[in-house]
């Protein structure tokens, strides 16, 4: 099985930092880095913007765009806190190019380039590192992404910067879990450790997300807005971050994903105040098409989540397929509180397509082991998954049967 994931080259050193740091704490250690250069960027451009702004209030939200080199922005290249904060000090434009690369955010917070791994399961089901390969995507010129505009709050800055999690320790994106909050933590002992932001520093705030069938995010919003955070990194699900975007912009805060692809948050009603270093699925849907084109597949059936993510990357990924000359014979949207997807694969089967892509997340095993029980599995059919699926988590899960 195959699958694409945004997801750079990361260097052995950057892995090295980011473990040694999480497992001195006594967390167990992972395999898999889905969104740990992602997560750890979104933290420090937050506290560049705030260096630049010399305020952790909201002016600050308007700096973002341009430390990523975007709004047409011709910065100096740097690639870490310490040497951007140098630029900052010296009067310098920076263009940060981070452990995620270069980001380039277009008017409304996000990449306008991406780069994606592309995952292969070897026989252990455990991804195979050997067999990885990666793939550079630019986004479209889209005229309907204007820039927004920050909103006139009245949030004033305290000095302090306070940055919150808004990432899965629970629920469907658990698995994410981990290496998100991984680099989040190394993040934060970087730029502490290279004197903080505004001459001190930068506090913190750890919160669960859940996922989009509890209440969990809400109940964690409210508690950091009430600690006066001046930015929440998350969440990991596009649905949650739908459920409590509108809660968040209203206090004047700042929610940066590191995670979220949904295209549905390109042109959300944010007042400037949503960014994400995940890539919108109109780049995810294009590279999983290409990948699938490529090895030779004619007809495809696709079974998808039926939310936000699910549904507009399956949206997505038909018209790539399409306008690649292959036939999506077969796509099925399932409620994501389902138990047994034995209907969906039934059609899957039934339309017989060469391959079948997968999109889904933590509920991706079921689905798998429900195509091997009627013949249909990736021995059978080749198969491929997505971000919200593809690690070795998920090979994990099939094993012992989740």
């Amino acid at each position: 099985m195959k699958g694409t994931t945004p997801l750079v080259k990361l260097s052995d050193d950057f892995k090295k930092r980011v473990l040694d740091n999480w497992t001195k704490e006594g967390n167990a250690t992972f395999a898999d880095f889905n969104y740990t250069a992602e997560t750890y960027d979104a933290v420090t451009i937050i506290a560049l913007a705030v260096e630049q702004a010399k305020d952790d209030g909201i002016a600050y939200t308007k700096l973002i765009n341009g430390i990523t080199g975007g709004n047409g922005g011709k910065g100096t290249a740097c690639a870490d806190f310490k040497s951007c904060d140098a630029l900052i000090k010296a009067g310098t434009q920076p263009h940060y190019q981070g452990a995620g690369g270069d980001y380039q955010f277009s008017g409304n917070g996000e990449p306008t380039k991406a780069s994606y791994g592309v995952l292969q399961f070897g026989a252990d089901d455990k991804i195979d590192d050997s067999k990885t390969t990666f793939v550079t995507a630019t986004a479209p010129a889209d005229p309907a992404l204007a820039a927004q505009t920050p909103v006139d709050g009245t949030r004033k800055g305290d000095g302090e910067l306070k940055i919150a999690t808004l990432l899965p320790q629970t629920g469907s994106l658990a698995f994410l879990g981990p290496p998100e909050f991984a680099g989040f933590d190394l993040a934060i002992a970087d730029i502490n450790a290279n004197g903080g932001v505004l001459g001190k520093p930068v506090a913190t705030v750890k919160g669960d997300s859940g996922d989009a069938t509890t209440d969990t995010a809400s109940k964690t919003v409210d508690s950091e807005l009430s600690q006066n955070v001046d930015a929440i990194i998350g969440a990991a699900s596009s649905g949650v971050s739908l459920s409590v975007i509108d809660k968040i912009s209203a206090a004047g805060v700042v929610m940066f994903s590191p995670a979220n692809t949904s295209k549905k948050l390109s042109s959300y009603a944010d007042h400037g105040l949503y960014f994400r270093t995940a890539p919108s699925d109109i780049l995810q849907g294009a590279v999983l098409a290409q990948v699938i084109q490529g090895d030779g597949n004619a007809t495809v059936g696709i079974i998808a989540r039926n939310d936000a993510y699910g549904a507009g990357l399956s949206d997505d990924l038909q018209k790539d397929l399409v306008a690649a000359g292959v036939k999506v014979v077969v796509l099925k949207l399932y409620d994501e509180k389902a138990t047994s997807f034995d209907a969906e694969v039934d059609a899957l089967k039934a339309a017989n397509p060469d391959a079948i892509a997968v999109i889904g997340f933590d509920e991706s095993s079921k689905i798998l082991a429900s195509m091997v029980e009627k013949g249909i599995g990736p021995k059978v059919k080749k198969a491929y998954g997505c971000d919200g699926n593809i690690g070795t988590a998920l090979g994990a899960a099939f094993d012992a049967g989740k």
